[in-house]
């Protein structure tokens, strides 16, 4: 059994439980067909991760088991000629619903990293503040370790090696302080951002005492 699934809490652990994270996260913001969702998925999980209907359609197929999402024939213009095929719309399910919640409160170490931590930051906005923090303060110490590694493999090869893998080497090390200055300074904005005030309570309607008088 790999480190990732030996966590109980870690809610995001596989590649698949990424785009399940990012289907889901869709789906809670409307209702899409397969095209649509596709596309849209292309741009929460970036340029790099080309998705093909290979990989979509079973894991929508699986969500659907799972009673996460529903299928439905709709038409997307009632004026569409009755030859036209329907396209599929998917929707999530209120049980989706919680799942997507479970998911975006998760904060253990699979969420930082590096397959995941792209998607949980496209849904920061529907995330707790103190979830992201933690995700990000996990980010960032994923980072640093891996800044002190690559530091030492570049002294250590720095005489071993020829200008064009030191180069590769420093190019790297530049790359992650990069991201740890960028991760610093999402950080404190978190920190900086107001909290939203909690409404004050409203003050019992007289009326509906069971000691006030009846008028009548």
């Amino acid at each position: 059994m790999s480190g990732a699934a030996e966590h109980e809490g870690d809610a995001v652990a596989s590649r698949s439980d990424v785009l399940e994270l990012a289907v889901l996260g869709l789906l809670h913001e409307a209702p899409m067909h397969g095209y649509e969702l596709r596309k849209r998925l292309g741009a929460v999980l970036g340029p790099f991760r080309a998705l093909s209907y290979g990989t979509l359609y079973p894991s929508l197929r699986r969500l659907s088991e799972l009673g996460w999402i529903t299928e439905s024939d709709r038409l997307d213009d009632a004026t569409r000629p009755a030859s036209r095929r329907a396209r599929i719309v998917y929707e999530l399910t209120a049980a989706g619903t919680e799942r997507f919640e479970h998911l975006v409160h998760d904060a253990g170490p699979a969420s930082w990293e590096d397959d995941s931590f792209d998607v949980r930051l496209a849904f920061f906005s529907r995330t707790a503040a103190e979830v992201r923090i933690r995700v990000l303060e996990g980010r960032r110490s994923r980072l640093e370790e891996r800044l002190e590694q690559v530091s030492d493999a570049l002294a250590r090869n720095r005489e071993r090696v020829d200008r064009y893998t030191l180069e590769l080497q420093r190019h790297g090390l530049e790359s992650v302080q990069r991201e740890v200055r960028w991760l610093n300074e999402l950080i404190s904005a978190e920190r900086d951002r107001p909290k939203a005030p909690v409404p004050p309570a409203q003050p019992p309607d007289p009326e509906s005492r069971p000691d006030h008088p009846s008028t009548t």
